[in-house]
C-alpha cells in the first residue's frame, strides 16, 4: 500500500465492482447470492463490499466474509478475519451461534451454507446476528 493511500481504495473495493461482477456471473443460485449481499450489507451500517478473491466479499476495517461461489449445492459464505494472520486465543474466536449455522474450518474461519434462497430467507435473522457478532472481532 502506498503511503497516504487509504485501505480498500481500489476500484475493486466498491459495490459497483460487485454489481459488474454479478452481472457477468453464471451461477445456479445467482438470485440468492444477490439476497445474501443485501442481508450482509444490511447487518451493520459500517459493512462495505468489494470483489476480493474473485468473489463478492464484505469488509469493515478488513475483509471478513467472502461468498463461496464453488458451493454449487447451495449458497455459501466463508467468514474469516482478513488476509493477515493474527494471534488468537487457544480455542479461536468465540461467536454465539444459536442458529447452528457455523461449520468451523479453523480457529479464525468458518463456513455457512444455505441450501437455496428459501433456506437463506428462513434463517436470515440468525445470519444477521452471526455477522454482527463476527465483525466485532475484525
Amino acid at each position: 500500500m502506498k503511503p497516504g493511500k487509504p485501505a480498500h481504495a481500489t476500484a475493486a473495493d466498491t459495490s459497483e465492482a460487485v454489481d459488474a461482477f454479478m452481472k457477468a456471473l453464471d451461477h445456479p443460485h445467482k438470485a440468492a447470492i444477490e439476497s445474501l449481499r443485501r442481508i450482509i450489507r444490511g447487518a451493520a451500517p459500517e459493512i462495505r463490499e468489494g470483489v476480493k478473491w474473485n468473489a463478492p466479499s464484505f469488509r469493515t476495517s478488513e475483509y471478513f466474509a467472502t461468498t463461496n461461489l464453488r458451493e454449487m449445492a447451495g449458497i455459501g459464505v466463508i467468514l474469516h478475519l482478513g488476509a493477515k494472520a493474527r494471534s488468537l486465543p487457544a480455542g479461536g474466536i468465540a461467536i454465539p451461534d444459536p442458529g447452528k449455522l457455523l461449520k468451523w474450518l479453523g480457529k479464525d474461519r468458518a463456513m455457512v451454507v444455505f441450501s437455496d434462497g428459501k433456506d437463506l430467507a428462513r434463517r436470515k435473522d440468525s445470519l444477521v446476528a452471526l455477522v454482527r457478532s463476527w465483525i466485532a472481532h475484525v
